[in-house]
């Protein structure tokens, strides 16, 4: 009895749903659409943009702000010969919508329970999970052949007569699909973290 009276609310709903309306007109509900449509993706925009900051980025978290951040503002990924500056956005985020939308929305959650879990508050426990969470970082980009990494370096805008004989090397490692951008480049942009030794890991939580 019970399903039946649920099946025919649910029906009565779909029905008053796609009924025509009585008091607007087409063009009234057009106009309201258009509206509703235009604020969510100009309010989405501008969400993605000040989330996207080097300052939303770099400060919002407490570790971020004292152990992240300082890092990359020594880098070469900051402040360099050609004033060309990499920010947190171009480096760790999709640039594309909608996978870019999701990311955020992952990132942002994971990154406010590990706040509030107080699991890297101090420079001891951020350097003790910094291995952990970098591995996290390199997989995301061998998994996606180092994107991101991609939309400003172009192996093939690369000239090889200043590079390095062991970089040329690598380079076409990389061109030949046999090695990605993060295999070589680790540390980039932040401190490189020490691998565990073996007893280290068999400690470690799992």
């Amino acid at each position: 009895m019970a399903d039946s009276q649920q099946l025919g609310a649910i029906r009565r709903f779909f029905r008053w749903l796609l009924s025509p309306s009585a008091r607007w007109s087409v063009l009234a509900l057009l106009l309201v659409g258009g509206l509703a449509g235009a604020v969510s993706v100009i309010g989405t925009q501008v969400a993605v943009a000040l989330t996207g900051s080097d300052n939303f980025c770099g400060n919002a978290c407490h570790s971020h702000a004292s152990f992240v951040y300082p890092e990359h503002k020594e880098s070469g990924h900051y402040a360099n010969r050609t004033g060309v500056r990499a920010m947190c956005n171009d480096c760790h985020v999709p640039h594309n919508y909608p996978v870019k939308l999701f990311y955020k929305a992952k990132a942002g959650i994971t990154d406010a329970i590990a706040e509030a879990r107080g699991v890297i508050s101090t420079q001891e426990k951020f350097d003790k999970e910094r291995w952990r969470l970098a591995n996290i970082v390199w997989d995301e980009m061998r998994g996606n052949n180092s994107a991101n990494c991609r939309t400003c370096h172009d192996p093939e805008a690369m000239k090889t007569s200043k590079q390095s004989e062991d970089a040329v090397k690598q380079h076409k490692k990389f061109a030949s699909g046999k090695a990605t951008c993060i295999d070589c480049h680790t540390g980039v942009a932040h401190k490189e973290p020490e691998e565990p030794k073996p007893a280290e890991k068999a400690a470690a939580p799992k």
